[in-house]
């Protein structure tokens, strides 16, 4: 089997995701997607013509941002049109699932030179999917228009999941702000010390003017006494019908766990922070990397794709991670670097409690609380932060998880070389 490697990644600065207010929210997807595709063209000076694929993960596949946006970003950030194109969606998953992809192809000898990423517009998805529900057209959420797939698997709010995973686990809230207060603090240290400065990227329009250059959700000014303040932000879902005359998102998660008994406790200030951005991934085989003179940063060593309860849906991670430990022949000792996504604190606080891990080795620079979450553009972002982790420390190895919507979760294990 061949080997696969990361040549470069990029991402942009993460944006308000709020029509009106965020630096991003104006942009079309595709120009977005485009600016990151662009970027690693110019920094590697890369010869698009040799591009085997651009594989990119889009969750809030609608509008704009519907189609084929990984063909027709490429395109428009001037690759070559012999570079394919396609486009997928394992919701937050979905830019690991795109490096999954185009690494299995290289590691196959199928592919040469491959780009993985995602992005999402977390602004525009609310926009446009108001404007759908307006119709009448829109979802009421996972698979609330399937009534038989409601039936087998029951699928909820997420927040509503989340605290009902804290009931089930036993963890408190103040265990969750303390976790929420430390990616605060962790990201306002990475970002004085320029940790993410050479994977990001400046966001700017066609006439060369900026429309972001900086990170505009962060809180660093936030304190454990002022995290207690805030009011559960999903309780006002518990109870409410999922559907019009359906089942409440409480009794959906009831009918599978009868025992829960389910307290709202997550907050905006423990739960990922609504944002637009995109990142970008360049791998190549070490044969195209050595016959063009790109120099590898990592080496792909496992990859991995589980799924697990979709009702509680947010407790794929820690299967994933040991899946992926599996197929490298690693244990979790080997691991210099975690990057778990913080969709939710208690999606990481119960996997460093599950792992039995060191706290100061997952998430080290911050994470999507206090960074924002892309959904489709995340996964990307957090194999390019634990690959800058990893040669800023010397460290090894890094596994990069996260949870997806449908009781999912994606895996890899990069190797700093």
């Amino acid at each position: 089997m061949a080997d696969a490697y990361i040549i470069d990644h990029v991402r942009t600065p993460r944006g308000i995701g709020k029509m009106g207010k965020g630096a991003l929210s104006t942009m079309h997807p595709e120009h977005l997607s485009a600016s990151v595709l662009a970027a690693l063209k110019e920094r590697n000076a890369l010869k698009t013509e040799d591009v085997d694929d651009v594989i990119w993960g889009v969750s809030a596949a609608m509008g704009l941002a519907a189609g084929d946006v990984g063909r027709n970003a490429a395109l428009d950030a001037g690759y070559d049109m012999k570079a394919g194109g396609v486009t997928l969606n394992r919701f937050c998953g979905s830019s690991i699932t795109s490096t999954n992809f185009a690494a299995g192809m290289i590691m196959a000898g199928m592919h040469d030179l491959v780009v993985s990423g995602g992005m999402d517009m977390l602004s525009y998805a609310a926009y446009y999917g108001g404007k759908l529900r307006e119709a009448g057209l829109g979802s009421a959420g996972m698979g609330a228009g399937n009534p038989r797939l409601q039936a087998r698997h029951p699928q909820s709010n997420q927040g509503v999941c989340a605290d009902a995973i804290a009931a089930m686990e036993g963890i408190t809230r103040a265990d969750l702000e303390t976790l929420g207060y430390e990616s605060q603090m962790r990201a306002a240290q990475s970002l004085k010390e320029g940790r993410f400065a050479r994977s990001t990227i400046v966001v700017k329009d066609d006439n060369g003017n900026v429309i972001l250059d900086h990170e505009e959700y962060p809180r660093p000014d936030t304190t454990l006494e002022g995290l207690a303040q805030l009011k559960p932000a999903f309780e006002m879902f518990l109870d409410m019908p999922s559907i019009k005359d359906g089942k409440t998102f409480r009794q959906l998660i009831n009918q599978v766990y009868p025992d829960i008994n389910i307290q709202p406790i997550h907050h905006v200030g423990i739960s990922s922070g609504v944002v637009d951005g995109a990142s970008a991934i360049l791998l190549a085989s070490r044969d195209y990397a050595e016959s063009n003179g790109l120099k590898p940063r990592a080496r792909i060593v496992a990859m991995a794709e589980t799924g697990d309860c979709p009702t509680l849906m947010l407790n794929g991670p820690v299967p994933a991670a040991k899946k992926v430990l599996a197929k490298a022949g690693l244990t979790k000792d080997d691991i210099d670097v975690w990057e778990v996504n913080e969709a939710f604190a208690v999606v990481v606080e119960k996997f460093i409690r599950d792992l039995g891990l060191d706290r100061a080795k997952v998430n080290p620079c911050g994470g999507s609380i206090a960074l924002g979450h892309p959904i489709a553009g995340t996964g990307a972002i957090l194999i390019g932060t634990a690959l800058d982790e990893l040669e800023r420390t010397g460290g090894r190895y890094a596994l990069i998880t996260m949870c997806a919507a449908g009781g999912m979760a994606p895996a890899i294990i990069i190797e700093r070389v």
